[in-house]
Protein backbone atom coordinates (compact mmCIF):
# COMPACT_ATOMS: atom_id res chain seq x y z
CA UNK A 1 0.00 0.00 0.00
CA UNK A 2 2.40 2.19 0.98
CA UNK A 3 4.29 1.98 -3.05
CA UNK A 4 0.80 2.75 -4.21
CA UNK A 5 0.33 5.76 -2.37
CA UNK A 6 4.07 6.78 -2.65
CA UNK A 7 3.62 6.39 -7.28
CA UNK A 8 0.21 8.22 -6.67
CA UNK A 9 1.76 11.32 -4.51
CA UNK A 10 4.82 11.37 -7.10
CA UNK A 11 2.02 11.55 -10.29
CA UNK A 12 -0.46 14.22 -8.36
CA UNK A 13 3.18 16.97 -8.51
CA UNK A 14 2.90 16.44 -12.47
CA UNK A 15 -0.85 16.68 -12.57
CA UNK A 16 0.04 20.35 -14.05
CA UNK A 17 -0.26 20.73 -17.63
CA UNK A 18 1.48 23.71 -18.66
CA UNK A 19 1.41 25.15 -21.98
CA UNK A 20 5.03 25.29 -23.29
CA UNK A 21 6.02 26.73 -26.33
CA UNK A 22 9.02 27.85 -28.69
CA UNK A 23 7.72 31.50 -28.54
CA UNK A 24 6.66 31.85 -25.26
CA UNK A 25 8.75 34.92 -24.79
CA UNK A 26 8.89 35.95 -28.35
CA UNK A 27 7.92 39.58 -27.48
CA UNK A 28 8.13 39.72 -23.28
CA UNK A 29 11.52 38.68 -23.37
CA UNK A 30 13.13 38.31 -26.86
CA UNK A 31 16.73 38.01 -25.55
CA UNK A 32 16.24 35.51 -22.38
CA UNK A 33 18.28 32.57 -24.52
CA UNK A 34 21.35 34.78 -25.40
CA UNK A 35 21.72 35.93 -21.68
CA UNK A 36 21.33 32.87 -19.96
CA UNK A 37 23.87 31.48 -22.75
CA UNK A 38 26.41 34.19 -22.33
CA UNK A 39 26.36 33.18 -18.58
CA UNK A 40 26.82 29.03 -19.11
CA UNK A 41 29.22 29.96 -21.57
CA UNK A 42 31.16 32.67 -19.07
CA UNK A 43 31.06 29.85 -16.25
CA UNK A 44 32.26 27.18 -18.54
CA UNK A 45 35.75 29.25 -19.41
CA UNK A 46 36.62 29.18 -15.69
CA UNK A 47 35.27 26.10 -14.92
CA UNK A 48 35.36 22.85 -17.01
CA UNK A 49 33.16 21.28 -15.12
CA UNK A 50 29.82 23.71 -15.38
CA UNK A 51 28.06 21.87 -18.08
CA UNK A 52 28.02 18.78 -16.28
CA UNK A 53 26.76 20.08 -12.96
CA UNK A 54 24.07 22.40 -14.79
CA UNK A 55 22.92 19.11 -16.85
CA UNK A 56 22.52 16.98 -13.49
CA UNK A 57 20.50 19.63 -11.52
CA UNK A 58 18.09 19.46 -14.50
CA UNK A 59 17.69 16.17 -14.17
CA UNK A 60 17.27 16.72 -10.62
CA UNK A 61 14.37 19.23 -10.20
CA UNK A 62 12.72 17.17 -13.16
CA UNK A 63 12.56 14.31 -10.99
CA UNK A 64 10.81 15.45 -7.91
CA UNK A 65 7.75 17.72 -8.71
CA UNK A 66 8.54 18.23 -12.29
CA UNK A 67 10.81 21.25 -13.80
CA UNK A 68 9.75 23.75 -11.71
CA UNK A 69 13.23 24.82 -10.36
CA UNK A 70 12.37 23.47 -7.24
CA UNK A 71 15.98 21.88 -6.51
CA UNK A 72 17.31 25.74 -6.54
CA UNK A 73 15.44 26.62 -3.40
CA UNK A 74 17.78 26.90 0.07
CA UNK A 75 16.51 25.69 2.75
CA UNK A 76 14.67 27.80 5.56
CA UNK A 77 13.65 27.49 8.96
CA UNK A 78 12.84 23.93 10.03
CA UNK A 79 12.52 22.65 6.46
CA UNK A 80 15.33 21.17 4.59
CA UNK A 81 15.38 22.04 0.69
CA UNK A 82 15.72 19.24 -1.91
CA UNK A 83 19.14 21.02 -2.47
CA UNK A 84 20.40 19.76 0.55
CA UNK A 85 18.71 15.82 0.31
CA UNK A 86 21.66 13.30 0.26
CA UNK A 87 21.69 12.59 -3.70
CA UNK A 88 21.86 16.28 -3.96
CA UNK A 89 24.36 17.60 -1.56
CA UNK A 90 27.66 17.36 -4.42
CA UNK A 91 25.28 19.61 -6.77
CA UNK A 92 27.20 22.82 -7.61
CA UNK A 93 27.29 25.53 -10.23
CA UNK A 94 24.19 26.69 -8.73
CA UNK A 95 25.55 30.87 -9.24
CA UNK A 96 25.27 30.32 -12.51
CA UNK A 97 22.00 30.24 -12.70
CA UNK A 98 21.73 33.06 -10.62
CA UNK A 99 24.15 35.10 -12.58
CA UNK A 100 21.58 34.35 -15.25
CA UNK A 101 18.62 35.55 -13.62
CA UNK A 102 20.14 38.51 -12.34
CA UNK A 103 21.08 39.61 -16.30
CA UNK A 104 17.32 38.23 -17.29
CA UNK A 105 15.73 40.44 -14.45
CA UNK A 106 17.82 43.31 -15.39
CA UNK A 107 16.27 42.88 -19.12
CA UNK A 108 12.50 41.68 -18.59
CA UNK A 109 11.34 41.62 -14.70
CA UNK A 110 9.37 39.48 -13.31
CA UNK A 111 8.86 37.73 -16.47
CA UNK A 112 10.86 34.84 -17.01
CA UNK A 113 10.74 31.51 -14.64
CA UNK A 114 14.04 30.15 -12.78
CA UNK A 115 12.52 26.54 -14.35
CA UNK A 116 12.67 27.97 -17.76
CA UNK A 117 16.15 29.51 -17.26
CA UNK A 118 17.25 26.06 -15.93
CA UNK A 119 15.80 23.95 -18.77
CA UNK A 120 17.68 26.43 -21.90
CA UNK A 121 21.33 26.64 -19.44
CA UNK A 122 21.06 22.39 -19.17
CA UNK A 123 20.86 22.58 -23.29
CA UNK A 124 23.60 25.42 -23.48
CA UNK A 125 25.60 22.94 -21.63
CA UNK A 126 25.21 20.37 -24.33
CA UNK A 127 25.81 22.23 -26.64
CA UNK A 128 29.39 23.62 -24.96
CA UNK A 129 30.20 20.24 -24.34
CA UNK A 130 29.78 19.53 -28.36
CA UNK A 131 26.64 17.77 -28.39
CA UNK A 132 23.81 19.12 -29.90
CA UNK A 133 21.00 22.02 -29.82
CA UNK A 134 17.41 21.68 -29.85
CA UNK A 135 14.83 24.26 -29.16
CA UNK A 136 13.68 24.21 -25.62
CA UNK A 137 9.99 24.63 -25.39
CA UNK A 138 9.41 27.60 -22.40
CA UNK A 139 6.54 28.60 -19.99
CA UNK A 140 7.22 26.61 -16.86
CA UNK A 141 6.45 28.01 -13.93
CA UNK A 142 8.53 28.12 -10.48
CA UNK A 143 7.54 25.64 -7.51
CA UNK A 144 7.16 26.65 -4.00
CA UNK A 145 7.99 23.88 -2.41
CA UNK A 146 11.30 21.97 -1.98
CA UNK A 147 11.24 18.48 0.67
CA UNK A 148 14.69 17.32 1.10
CA UNK A 149 12.87 14.03 2.36
CA UNK A 150 11.30 13.61 -1.53
CA UNK A 151 14.84 13.30 -2.84
CA UNK A 152 14.29 9.55 -2.32
CA UNK A 153 12.94 9.57 -5.27
CA UNK A 154 15.49 10.40 -7.52
CA UNK A 155 17.08 7.27 -9.49
CA UNK A 156 19.94 5.46 -7.64
CA UNK A 157 23.23 4.68 -9.31
CA UNK A 158 22.39 1.49 -7.12
CA UNK A 159 19.36 0.77 -8.87
CA UNK A 160 18.32 -2.26 -11.37
CA UNK A 161 16.71 -1.57 -14.50
CA UNK A 162 13.39 -2.84 -12.75
CA UNK A 163 13.47 -0.37 -10.34
CA UNK A 164 15.03 2.10 -13.54
CA UNK A 165 12.03 1.48 -15.80
CA UNK A 166 9.68 2.10 -12.39
CA UNK A 167 11.03 5.20 -11.62
CA UNK A 168 11.01 6.42 -15.18
CA UNK A 169 7.31 4.87 -16.18
CA UNK A 170 6.39 7.52 -13.51
CA UNK A 171 7.10 10.12 -15.05
CA UNK A 172 5.70 9.33 -18.13
CA UNK A 173 9.31 8.55 -19.60
CA UNK A 174 9.41 5.19 -21.77
CA UNK A 175 12.70 2.16 -21.84
CA UNK A 176 14.24 4.21 -24.87
CA UNK A 177 13.91 7.69 -22.80
CA UNK A 178 15.94 5.84 -19.73
CA UNK A 179 18.59 4.66 -22.35
CA UNK A 180 18.49 7.87 -24.12
CA UNK A 181 19.07 10.15 -21.18
CA UNK A 182 21.24 7.88 -19.03
CA UNK A 183 23.64 9.04 -21.83
CA UNK A 184 23.88 12.37 -19.65
CA UNK A 185 26.27 10.37 -18.12
CA UNK A 186 28.84 10.54 -21.08
CA UNK A 187 29.90 14.48 -18.25
CA UNK A 188 31.08 14.56 -15.60
CA UNK A 189 32.58 13.26 -12.20
CA UNK A 190 31.23 11.00 -10.01
CA UNK A 191 32.42 10.44 -5.80
CA UNK A 192 33.01 6.77 -4.74
CA UNK A 193 29.52 7.10 -2.42
CA UNK A 194 28.10 6.09 -5.77
CA UNK A 195 29.55 3.14 -6.81
CA UNK A 196 31.67 1.78 -4.06
CA UNK A 197 29.00 -0.39 -3.68
CA UNK A 198 30.73 -2.37 -6.69
CA UNK A 199 33.95 -2.60 -5.26
CA UNK A 200 34.09 -3.08 -2.07
CA UNK A 201 31.96 -5.84 -0.06
CA UNK A 202 29.66 -6.39 -3.33
CA UNK A 203 27.97 -9.44 -1.64
CA UNK A 204 28.71 -12.37 0.70
CA UNK A 205 30.38 -14.20 -1.82
CA UNK A 206 32.56 -11.93 -3.68
CA UNK A 207 34.07 -8.48 -2.92
CA UNK A 208 33.42 -6.92 -6.44
CA UNK A 209 30.80 -7.02 -8.74
CA UNK A 210 30.98 -9.35 -11.08
CA UNK A 211 29.46 -7.34 -13.89
CA UNK A 212 32.76 -4.84 -13.72
CA UNK A 213 35.94 -4.96 -15.85
CA UNK A 214 38.43 -6.63 -13.38
CA UNK A 215 41.08 -3.80 -14.48
CA UNK A 216 38.86 -1.12 -14.62
CA UNK A 217 37.77 -2.64 -10.89
CA UNK A 218 41.59 -2.42 -9.55
CA UNK A 219 41.67 1.26 -10.43
CA UNK A 220 38.73 2.19 -9.06
CA UNK A 221 39.51 0.58 -6.02
CA UNK A 222 43.50 2.24 -6.00
CA UNK A 223 41.25 5.53 -5.70
CA UNK A 224 38.30 4.42 -3.47
CA UNK A 225 39.93 2.27 -1.05
CA UNK A 226 37.46 0.48 1.24
CA UNK A 227 38.82 2.53 4.30
CA UNK A 228 39.47 5.82 2.98
CA UNK A 229 37.12 8.69 3.81
CA UNK A 230 38.19 11.30 1.12
CA UNK A 231 34.97 13.37 0.23
CA UNK A 232 36.53 14.27 -2.98
CA UNK A 233 37.76 11.18 -4.03
CA UNK A 234 35.82 9.98 -7.34
CA UNK A 235 36.61 8.71 -10.85
CA UNK A 236 35.40 10.89 -14.13
CA UNK A 237 31.88 9.30 -15.72
CA UNK A 238 34.17 8.79 -18.95
CA UNK A 239 37.35 9.13 -20.22
CA UNK A 240 36.42 12.06 -22.01
CA UNK A 241 34.13 13.81 -19.72
CA UNK A 242 33.68 17.26 -20.60
CA UNK A 243 33.04 16.13 -24.08
CA UNK A 244 29.74 15.04 -25.33
CA UNK A 245 29.49 11.73 -26.81
CA UNK A 246 28.51 8.21 -27.22
CA UNK A 247 31.52 6.48 -25.37
CA UNK A 248 29.49 5.75 -22.52
CA UNK A 249 27.28 3.20 -24.09
CA UNK A 250 31.11 1.83 -25.49
CA UNK A 251 31.86 1.66 -22.05
CA UNK A 252 28.89 -0.11 -21.00
CA UNK A 253 29.65 -3.41 -23.39
CA UNK A 254 33.00 -2.77 -22.42
CA UNK A 255 31.90 -3.48 -18.88
CA UNK A 256 33.71 -0.11 -17.73
CA UNK A 257 31.04 2.32 -16.17
CA UNK A 258 30.72 3.40 -12.95
CA UNK A 259 27.17 2.68 -11.61
CA UNK A 260 25.28 -0.10 -11.09
CA UNK A 261 22.35 1.47 -13.18
CA UNK A 262 24.75 1.74 -15.95
CA UNK A 263 25.30 -1.45 -16.11
CA UNK A 264 21.69 -2.39 -15.84
CA UNK A 265 21.27 -1.28 -18.97
CA UNK A 266 21.92 -4.46 -20.82
CA UNK A 267 19.82 -6.66 -18.28
CA UNK A 268 16.96 -6.26 -19.90
CA UNK A 269 16.62 -7.39 -23.67
CA UNK A 270 15.26 -4.24 -24.91
CA UNK A 271 17.43 -1.67 -23.08
CA UNK A 272 20.28 -3.51 -24.94
CA UNK A 273 19.27 -3.51 -28.19
CA UNK A 274 18.85 0.41 -27.48
CA UNK A 275 22.35 0.80 -25.81
CA UNK A 276 23.75 -1.20 -28.68
CA UNK A 277 22.19 1.06 -31.12
CA UNK A 278 23.41 4.27 -29.37
CA UNK A 279 26.56 2.93 -29.43
CA UNK A 280 26.98 2.11 -33.06
CA UNK A 281 25.81 5.81 -34.23
CA UNK A 282 26.55 8.99 -31.96
CA UNK A 283 24.13 10.55 -34.71
CA UNK A 284 21.24 8.21 -33.26
CA UNK A 285 22.39 9.02 -30.12
CA UNK A 286 22.37 12.57 -30.14
CA UNK A 287 18.67 12.46 -31.67
CA UNK A 288 17.79 10.29 -29.03
CA UNK A 289 18.73 12.14 -25.98
CA UNK A 290 17.61 15.53 -27.68
CA UNK A 291 13.90 13.62 -28.00
CA UNK A 292 14.08 12.58 -24.40
CA UNK A 293 15.40 16.00 -23.39
CA UNK A 294 12.53 17.49 -24.65
CA UNK A 295 10.13 15.02 -23.00
CA UNK A 296 11.84 15.42 -19.77
CA UNK A 297 11.74 18.90 -19.90
CA UNK A 298 8.07 19.26 -20.41
CA UNK A 299 7.33 17.66 -17.09
CA UNK A 300 5.69 20.49 -15.54
CA UNK A 301 4.40 21.41 -12.01
CA UNK A 302 5.17 25.22 -10.74
CA UNK A 303 2.74 27.95 -9.79
CA UNK A 304 4.92 31.39 -9.59
CA UNK A 305 7.74 33.63 -11.49
CA UNK A 306 10.39 33.62 -8.85
CA UNK A 307 12.23 37.16 -8.26
CA UNK A 308 15.02 35.00 -7.14
CA UNK A 309 15.98 31.72 -7.35
CA UNK A 310 16.29 30.48 -4.57
CA UNK A 311 13.68 32.00 -2.52
CA UNK A 312 9.90 32.01 -3.08
CA UNK A 313 8.14 35.12 -3.79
Amino acid sequence: MSALLTSLLILSFFSTITSLSSKYYEKTCPNVESLVRKSVRDATTNDKKVPAALLRMHFHDCFIRGCDASVLLDSKGKNTAEKDGPPNVSLHAFFVIDNAKKAVESACPGIVSCADILALAARDAVVLSGGPSWVVPKGRKDGRTSKASETIQLPAPTFNISQLQQSFALRGLSLEDLVALSGGHTLGFSHCSSFKNRIHNFNATTDVDPSINPSFAASLKSTCQANNNEKNAGAPMDPSSTSFDNIYYKLIFQQKTLFSSDQALLDSPKTKRLATKLATSEDAFRKAFVKSMIKMSSITGGQEVRKKCNVVN
